[in-house]
């Protein structure tokens, strides 16, 4: 476990000093946006008051959200406490929990999570904007899809009977 806590801590710092610098420092805002590497990388400022993409944004409480996200922490946690993992999965589950733990941070701090990411591609302008903690909760999700172990028998899928 000490893995994963490690990896937690590391999503949370590396997220919150990166919205630290980009919002307070660099002076990013509604009305100073700043392009790093244009159009593939901007910073644009962004106050999700929802979920992903902006989902359950009107009118959901912003305690509802924090406990949604504490509960799917406390669940990877249980399930990584009762079927003990690989590193990789470990090291994804902190991920995850870690990102988690820092966009709660910022529903506590502020009542919305800090977005200051948007990335456009190939003719088409993405509106969206993404932070750190959204990278890492992604990519912890989809590591523990291809990397947890059902069980934590060491291997993945169904086993043959007698086995």
């Amino acid at each position: 476990m000490k893995l994963l806590w490690i990896s937690a801590a590391i999503a949370f710092v590396l997220d919150q000093v990166s919205k630290y610098l980009v919002i307070h420092v660099m002076g990013v805002s509604q009305f100073k946006p700043v392009d790093v590497l244009p159009p593939i990388l901007n910073f644009r400022y962004g106050e999700n008051r929802g979920i992903n993409f902006g989902l359950l944004g009107e009118g959901t409480s912003v305690w509802l959200l924090i406990a949604i996200a504490c509960a799917i922490c406390a669940s990877v946690l249980w399930w990584m406490w009762r079927h003990p993992q690989g590193a990789i999965a470990r090291i994804c589950a902190g991920m995850l929990i870690g990102g988690a733990l820092a966009n709660v941070l910022d529903r506590v701090l502020y009542g919305f999570v800090l977005d200051f990411l948007n990335m456009s591609c190939c003719g088409v302008d993405n509106p969206f904007v993404f932070n750190v903690a959204d990278i890492f909760i992604f990519a912890g999700a989809i590591g523990l899809v291809f990397f947890g172990k059902e069980g934590g028998s060491g291997k993945t899928g169904a086993r043959k009977k007698g086995a």
